[in-house]
């Protein structure tokens, strides 16, 4: 990357130079009045009331301007405005302001310090309070929807913590279960005072009311029941010592509930979530949050020995209406049940009774059984259980043991027939080894069966995750009666834990008021016959409209690894491509470079060089605009080292198209890849017609960089690989439409995004700044000429349990940035947590009122809900943004964590929902704000550029720390390259 000389500092910084053009020249007439009454309206009052906050550097502002060259090639200009407390942004606790109590400093990158006082940031979550609800939105079409929370009275008895102990100590939840429902079974009107109490399988007890003693030693008799079936059985016995921990407030839930107090008292909700679980834990498979059963519906067969199970989910949540019990449907892979012989053969897909496994079928039934639990069922009534660690890499019949002190040699198939009169069958199969590596036991293959009820945990195939969407998926109103039916099957209202702690729950969805947010009018190229557009129902198309920003493609060449297509349905396919390119807006050129090139998959590398090489020599070493790849439709690792290749390596921006689209010639999927194609050539699609007519409160007064950021983390089973860290921002102002990306690995399974802000020695520069968000604003000046002076930054993928830690981290990294930048530089900053794994669902009132939903029979698109069934103090609400498909939609969950912008709940709502309809890869609003989207597609897209041994999950990368990824190449990294 270029490196660029600031100024007032003397050190260097990475700069991420977007492909971007100047404002669109059609931007002065977007805003004239509708003609023949077709043309957008004009900007309403209620959306343009709300005015920016009073900022400490408003005065400064008309001396930054946007023109470039009064500022040479630094980022900012030295500021000698002190640093004092007096800046400190103010935060509301209780209803009342506090400042946060600050101390530590921070440097700059001038050598210089800044007061973290100044910066306004919290140093532990004690000085930290999420904003409180600034009021409830007002725009939109006021409608009813139910949503599947149940109302759960509050009990009013008191609830008792007490901890328990037992030894010898026990690691299974199961057996600790066990243990404790004997106890309970025995004591219950004796020594526990006629009480039930709830338990967590570990160390906590919970009960409504004291017990009769404070402290008390039990000694527990536990039969062996999985050891056999009729024969004797085993008896383990355990002492469990219970003592009293302490009281939970109920009084202080039923105030945090009211709005009255800030904070959640945590232990009060997690007893009552337990305490509501406590039967479900002895009546189906519990797994996370969600319980499942073969029971509750069918299992449908997935392939290669799984089957998914359907379940529900249950969590007890503080709302405004006060507790509510959230149900959920849900579906997971499970193994079936099945002989490992008949398991190994679907594994494989093949008869496995007549032939030898080969070494590539042995790894495979290896990972395959590696960790599943199996039974005996050679042994008549002993039903002992083990779980797999491996198996042999010997066939049964070669393999012999000890079997005495002697080293008395004897053979598996042997020690079977004399010990338990069982004669091995299929002596040419491997045997399961069972139990640690230094003593191993084996078990035929033949002799066991898998134990019902073990989810499968590794990763899935893609047939198999199209059979397990095809069973989870559900049309909304199938889905509401299903949730029904659970809660009523579950029977709370006969519940003996929940009588026994007072808990009532509702069998009625809730009733929430939500408001339809109205669709923005989106700008289009002044030369189509439509100029503008006004979505309708989350929808719109490029018919009579050109892109607004159309970019050319005159040198291009096309690539196909595919063997099915000839080269005449290629140069067609691309032929259509170009013209549907044109049609969009674009300029491309009808002739590639060099003649279409045909390759094998495993040549990727070599093909992708020798096309580079052809087109820069036939160039004269101008760059290639674009390369087109036709890949066959099952690739495995063919597209990813492409893009690696491409994006890393050789510099070239490149659209990869399937087999099955190239011979269909979809006029749909060609408008959609047209659309990818522009903003990969630094274009835009559409831009808001707000956004250019400045009229998007607390976006379009002054220059605002809108940043998404996102982790995506190793599937289970890969212990080391690392994560990866993606952070995009706007890089164009006002239009807030195109988005430059960086991508960084860090340590397996860190949830915090590292490299926000970092700093290096350099033996010639001393201390250097950098980092993704610095080298963003960077970018966003070189881009507009402004410097940002607002942030808002939407954080992807955080759950609840994380929110203070992400929130005091990067924030702290972003400030940091900021001030490396310049002295005093700390512009505004609003930070927004995006959830989309959450299990609240939002249904129409009315199934059968057509006006009310979409095709898909789901709430309309726009639909936003800030009341009953959020949070009850803090800055919270749902959005559904996009358009169902199929299946019930699940709305984006947006939590305001910290707002120095002062942000209305219409302004926040109406701003990310307006977004959703700038995502440049369809004509559709989607489901999640498109910065945070985008950052999701440039952290997926960088698990490509992994080293094949990190992917695989190597433990000496682990041991080594974690290896940065390959560089983008500079022209790659100007543009979406992601989409």
């Amino acid at each position: 990357m270029p490196i660029r000389q600031m100024k007032e500092t003397s050190e260097q910084h990475f700069v991420i130079k977007p492909q971007l053009q100047n404002s669109m020249n059609s931007a002065s007439k977007s805003s004239k009045t509708a003609q023949n009454g077709k043309g957008p309206p004009p900007v309403q009052e209620s959306q343009n009331k709300q005015t920016s906050p009073p900022s400490r550097n408003r005065g400064r502002r008309r001396g930054w301007g946007g023109r470039k060259s009064d500022q040479g090639d630094a980022f900012m200009r030295p500021s000698s405005r002190p640093c004092t407390v007096a800046d400190k942004p103010i935060v509301r606790e209780n209803g009342r302001a506090i400042v946060p109590a600050l101390s530590t400093n921070v440097s700059v990158g001038n050598g210089g310090s800044l007061c973290e006082s100044d910066m306004g940031y919290p140093s532990s979550s004690k000085s930290l309070t999420f904003p409180l609800r600034p009021g409830f939105g007002q725009i939109g079409t006021k409608c009813i929807v139910k949503a599947n929370h149940f109302f759960a009275d509050l009990p009013d008895k008191d609830l008792n913590h007490y901890d328990v102990t037992i030894t010898p100590e026990v690691t299974s939840k199961v057996v600790n279960r066990a243990i404790m429902a004997e106890l309970v079974k025995l004591y219950k009107e004796s020594e526990l005072g006629m009480r039930l109490p709830a338990y967590d399988g570990r160390k906590g007890l919970y009960t409504a009311g004291e017990l009769p003693f404070a402290w008390k030693e039990f000694t527990i008799k536990l039969i062996d029941d999985e050891d056999t079936v009729n024969g004797p059985k085993r008896e383990r016995v355990y002492k469990v010592v219970i003592k009293f921990v302490a009281k939970a407030s109920l009084h202080h839930l039923g105030q945090f509930l009211a709005g009255k107090q800030a904070d959640g008292p945590r232990d009060a909700l997690q007893i009552l979530d337990i305490v509501l679980r406590e039967l479900s834990m002895k009546r189906f498979c519990p797994v996370g949050r969600s319980f499942f059963s073969p029971d509750i519906r069918r299992p449908q067969k997935l392939g290669d020995g799984l089957e998914a199970w359907c379940g529900f989910y249950q969590s007890i949540r503080p709302t405004q209406m006060g507790l509510s019990l959230n149900i959920d449907m849900a579906s997971a892979a499970f193994i079936e049940a099945l002989p490992v012989i008949e398991y190994v053969a679907q594994l494989l897909g093949k008869d496995v009774l007549s032939r030898t496994l080969s070494d590539s079928d042995r790894v495979k039934v290896k990972k395959g059984l590696r960790g599943v639990k199996v039974e005996v069922t050679h042994r008549g009534d002993v039903r002992r259980k083990y779980r797999v660690s491996g198996i042999t890499t010997q066939p049964t019949r070669e393999l012999v043991f000890p079997v005495d002190d002697n080293s008395t040699m004897k053979s598996v198939v042997e020690y079977f027939q004399e010990m338990y009169g069982f004669t091995i069958q299929y002596t040419h199969l491997p045997c399961l080894q069972v139990g640690n590596q230094k003593k191993a036991n084996y078990l035929p293959m033949e002799a066991c069966k898998i134990v019902e009820g073990q989810r499968y945990t590794k990763r899935l195939s893609e047939k198999q995750i199209t059979s397990l969407l095809k069973v989870t998926c559900q049309r909304p109103r199938d889905r509401e009666n299903d949730i029904l039916q659970t809660v009523q099957h579950n029977g709370y209202d006969q519940d003996p834990y929940a009588k026994e702690f007072g808990i009532r729950i509702s069998e009625k969805l809730a009733t929430v008021e939500a408001r339809v947010l109205p669709a923005p009018w989106l700008k289009y190229h002044e030369s189509g016959k439509e100029k503008d557009c006004l979505p309708q129902v989350g929808q719109w198309n490029m018919m009579n409209k050109k892109m607004i920003n159309g970019m050319t493609v005159s040198r291009w060449a096309c690539v196909n690894f595919s063997r099915s297509v000839q080269d005449s349905v290629a140069r067609g396919f691309c032929n259509e491509l170009a013209q549907m390119c044109q049609v969009s807006g674009m300029e491309f050129s009808p002739e590639p470079v060099i003649p279409f090139y045909n390759a094998r998959p495993d040549q990727v590398e070599k093909a992708l060089k020798h096309v580079y090489h052809a087109c820069m020599n036939k160039l004269k070493g101008k760059e290639l605009d674009l390369l087109l790849a036709i890949l066959p439709d099952n690739n495995g690792s063919l597209y990813g080292d492409l893009k690696r290749i491409c994006e890393t390596d050789l510099g070239l921006i490149s659209q990869c198209c399937l087999t099955k689209h190239v011979f269909k010639m979809n006029k749909q999927y060609l408008a959609n890849v047209s659309l990818k194609i522009n903003v990969k050539m630094g274009g835009r699609n559409t831009v808001l017609l707000d956004a250019i007519s400045c009229r998007i409160p607390l976006v379009s007064d002054i220059p605002t960089i809108i940043f998404g950021a996102d982790v995506t983390h190793p599937e289970n089973g890969e212990e080391s690989s690392p994560s990866i860290a993606a952070v995009v921002a706007s890089q164009d102002w006002p239009e807030v439409t195109k988005y430059a990306g960086l991508v960084c690995a860090q340590a397996h399974r860190q949830e915090l995004i590292q490299d926000l802000y970092k700093t290096w020695q350099d033996p010639i520069r001393g201390t250097v700044s950098g980092g993704m968000v610095r080298d963003l604003l960077v970018s966003f000046r070189k881009a507009t000429g402004q410097k940002p002076q607002r942030i808002i930054f939407y954080r992807d993928g955080v759950s609840e349990g994380q929110f203070y830690q992400v929130l005091l981290f990067e924030l702290d990294a972003i400030r940091k940035a900021c001030a490396s930048l310049e002295p005093n530089y700390q512009p505004p900053v609003t930070f927004i947590i995006v959830q989309k794994r959450h299990h609240t669902r939002l249904f129409a009132n009315n199934h059968r009122d057509k006006s009310s939903t979409d095709r898909s029979g789901n709430i309309l698109p726009g639909t936003v809900v800030d009341s009953k069934i959020c949070h009850p103090t803090e800055f919270d609400f749902y959005l559904c943004s996009h358009a169902g498909i199929q299946g019930t939609s699940r709305p984006a969950h947006y939590h305001v964590l910290w707002d120095e912008n002062n942000f209305t709940a219409d302004g926040i709502q109406m701003l990310t929902n307006n977004l959703c309809y700038t995502y440049a890869r369809c004509t559709r609003s989607v489901s999640v704000v498109p910065p945070a989207y985008y950052a999701h597609l440039a952290a997926f897209r960088a698990r490509f550029y992994m080293e094949p041994d990190l992917q695989e999950g190597s433990r000496v990368a682990g041991e080594l720390g974690v290896r940065p990824l390959p560089a983008l190449k500079e022209n790659v990294k100007r543009v979406m390259f992601y989409c």
